[in-house]
């Protein structure tokens, strides 16, 4: 019998620790699972990498990693059912913020475009080139010279 409350306590905290976690605001790409602090969205099911580029975790949705462990929360009664999630686009980004249409005047054979604000310089080839908000063509070893490192750690041919 003892067995039996200590189980049905153990389930009611679980259920309780599984609703705890905040739900993401109706206004969210479904499937999101947090909020960066520039106000575009994390999709993806972990939390490595989450918002780097777009200043940081805001705010939490959903379950913890299966890495790390939630201690049991006391008994309860049962939460309130929450609303259902809107359907699920075909493909949603992992953030909001798309590169301009045209790069930015300038570049050229043997240029990068140097991200000013991350530190890190883009080839001709990769989509970003010319398109971050703010950013200056120069060499490839230039931009090394000043500690600039390369997009995914590819250095142009």
């Amino acid at each position: 019998m003892s067995r039996t409350i200590q189980s049905a306590v153990l389930l009611a905290g679980l259920i309780l620790a599984v609703a705890s976690f905040a739900q993401a605001p109706a206004g969210a790409p479904a499937g999101a699972t947090g909020l960066c602090k520039d106000g575009s969205y994390w999709t993806n099911p972990t939390k490595q990498g989450a918002c780097h580029g777009h200043k940081g975790v805001q705010t939490w949705y959903g379950a913890a990693d299966a890495g790390t462990a939630a201690a049991p929360a006391p008994a309860a009664a049962p939460p309130p059912t929450p609303a259902p999630m809107p359907a699920a686009p075909a493909a949603t980004p992992k953030s909001s913020y798309t590169p301009a249409a045209t790069a930015a005047p300038g570049g050229g054979p043997g240029m990068v475009w140097v991200n000013t604000s991350s530190k890190v310089y883009h080839c001709p080839a990769d989509r970003w080139y010319g398109k971050t908000k703010s950013g200056a063509y120069m060499s490839e070893a230039d931009a090394k010279a000043q500690g600039n490192r390369p997009d995914h750690g590819k250095a142009c041919q």
